[in-house]
Formats: structure tokens, C-alpha cells, sequence
């Protein structure tokens, strides 16, 4: 068995096609121990594939963007949130937009992930930022989570089913971002370009096994809730509408691959506040390297 490590961010939703893989035997199958390494910092995964200690990872797409343009060897291989599965919640005597002025919005990170995209729903209902409110990066979303019960953040973006959970619990949604950004490439499956090339008798049975855990979550209803529920401890019945949600608007990618329309959309609003000048690539494909992705589904679908 070959080993490597698998590093992403925290015990939510986005990480279920590798957990499948995992559960399912499918790394197994492809003669894989892969090691699944957790975070709460969305920084200290792209870190870790940038410096070897971990090989490939669910990370913030952004990060990728600014590493190429930065002369850095990070590349896209497939996708994974191409699509936003976020409720904008605020804190229960929230009422409306206009209540966060002068409030604190929990983001991932300033320097990249969901602060830019905070500040282009925060635009559109006349609030800038740093005007009109602070923004806090305080990690990902069960962080947010929490520091939206305690009281210590007044908004923040929480993805499914922690927004089910949030406003049953009384805490409103003020939007739904997909509305507003029909596609945007949050996350991605991402790798040191030059470790991938080096290492062919990993990446193909990798992303064999990755090709067949998106077709299996589509799929298995009963099968991915059950592993949702192990995972990141929410109950049934939210694992059930996560499960639904994801499915119906494909949040997930079927065939794998990230979507250039939803990298475009990450570049366009990122540069409200992270402009990128004399831009190397003139495309969001260019930052997307399909080879492994291309030969693993034609390998699928020949066996």
C-alpha cells in the first residue's frame, strides 16, 4: 500500500467525496493508505501541500490563483465546492442588513476564501467595508458556528447543514448566496504541480478512486448520509437535506472537475480586494491542469 496524506479543513460537508473513498474501500482498492488530515486554519492546508506535508488537498481555490500568479507551482486537478452551499446567518435580534452596521462579519480568512465574497453581498445592500463593519477571521464554519451562538460575531456565511441547524435554532438568513453567485469555485482539489508529475503511480489510482466517489455520492442517499453522520456529527435528518441539497444543484461536481465559470466568478470578486496586477494567466482554465482528471474518468469508464 502506498501512503500519503490527504489534508482539508475542519469535519464539514465539503470533504465527503474523500470520505467515501475512504469508507467505500475505494483507496484501498487502488492500493492506497491515505491519511486524512483535518484543519481549522484554510491556510495551514494550502501550507501543507505547499511544503510537503501533505500531498493533496481540498483547499481554498483563491489560494491557488495567488500562488500561480506568485510564481508558485500549486495547481488545480479537480473540484469540489463549485457551487456556494451557504445561508448568509446572522445573530437572532439581527434584523436585516442594515442591523450588521457596525457589527463584526466571522470570515475564513481575510487574506483569501470567503471574505470577498462577504464583502460583494455586504455592496450590494450599501455597506462597505471597513466603513460600515469589521470583518474577523475566526476559521471555518463550525468556528463561525460557534462564535455565532457565543455571541462573538454578529454574521458569517455557514454552509449545509449547519444553516438548517442555525435557523431552526432561530438565527435568521438574511441571503442565499447562490442566488445572487450562480457558480463560484470555494474549494478545489489542489497539489504541488511538480509532486504530482513526479509521482504518476499515485496520482492515478488517487484520482480513480476520486472519480468513482463522486459518481457514489450521487448515487447513495442512505450510504452518504450514514457516512455524513459519522463524520461530522450532525444528525440524520440534516444529513438528509445536505445530501439533497448538494445533489440538486450539483454543488458537488458529478464527473469531478472544477468549473471554469466558477473560477471566472472567484476572480472577478476576489479582486474587490485583491487585485492581481500584470496577471500571468488570462483565464480561469489556465490555473486548471484536467490531465490526471481526463485519464482517470477514461480509465473509469473503460473497466
Amino acid at each position: 500500500m502506498k501512503k500519503i496524506t490527504f489534508t482539508a479543513v475542519s469535519r464539514n460537508y465539503f470533504n465527503l467525496p474523500l470520505w467515501i473513498a475512504k469508507h467505500s474501500g475505494m483507496f484501498a482498492d487502488e492500493g492506497l493508505d491515505v491519511a486524512i488530515e483535518l484543519y481549522e486554519g484554510v491556510d495551514e492546508v494550502t501550507n501543507r501541500i505547499r511544503d510537503g506535508r501533505a500531498q493533496l488537498g481540498y483547499g481554498i481555490t483563491e489560494h491557488v490563483v495567488l500562488d500561480s500568479e506568485s510564481g508558485g507551482f500549486l495547481e488545480i486537478i479537480g473540484g469540489n465546492v463549485n457551487r456556494l452551499p451557504f445561508s448568509f446567518v446572522a445573530g437572532k435580534n439581527v434584523r436585516g442588513f442594515e442591523g450588521l452596521r457596525g457589527g463584526t462579519i466571522g470570515v475564513s480568512s481575510i487574506e483569501a476564501g470567503s471574505s470577498s465574497l462577504v464583502m460583494k453581498l455586504m455592496s450590494a445592500r450599501g455597506l462597505e467595508y471597513p466603513r460600515d463593519y469589521k470583518m474577523q477571521a475566526v476559521g471555518p464554519i463550525l468556528a463561525r458556528w460557534q462564535m455565532l451562538q457565543s455571541g462573538e460575531i454578529d454574521a458569517g456565511l455557514q454552509g449545509a447543514p449547519l444553516n438548517y441547524m442555525a435557523v431552526d435554532q432561530g438565527f435568521p438568513s438574511l441571503c442565499e448566496p447562490r442566488q445572487e453567485v450562480p457558480y463560484f469555485q470555494f474549494t478545489s482539489l489542489n497539489v504541488d504541480g511538480r509532486w504530482a508529475k513526479a509521482n504518476p503511480d499515485i496520482m492515478a489510482p488517487f484520482m480513480r478512486a476520486f472519480v468513482r466517489a463522486h459518481r457514489w455520492f450521487f448515487d447513495n442517499r442512505e450510504g452518504t448520509t450514514a457516512i455524513a453522520m459519522q463524520e461530522t456529527g450532525v444528525a440524520q435528518r440534516y444529513a438528509e437535506r445536505a445530501w439533497d441539497e448538494y445533489v440538486k444543484d450539483e454543488i458537488f461536481p458529478r464527473d469531478g472537475d472544477a468549473n471554469n465559470d466558477a473560477v471566472q466568478a472567484l476572480i472577478e470578486i476576489s479582486s474587490l480586494i485583491r487585485a492581481v496586477p500584470n496577471r500571468v494567466k488570462s483565464s480561469a482554465a489556465d490555473y486548471i491542469n484536467r490531465s490526471y482528471l481526463h485519464a482517470a474518468q477514461h480509465e473509469v469508464a473503460a473497466a
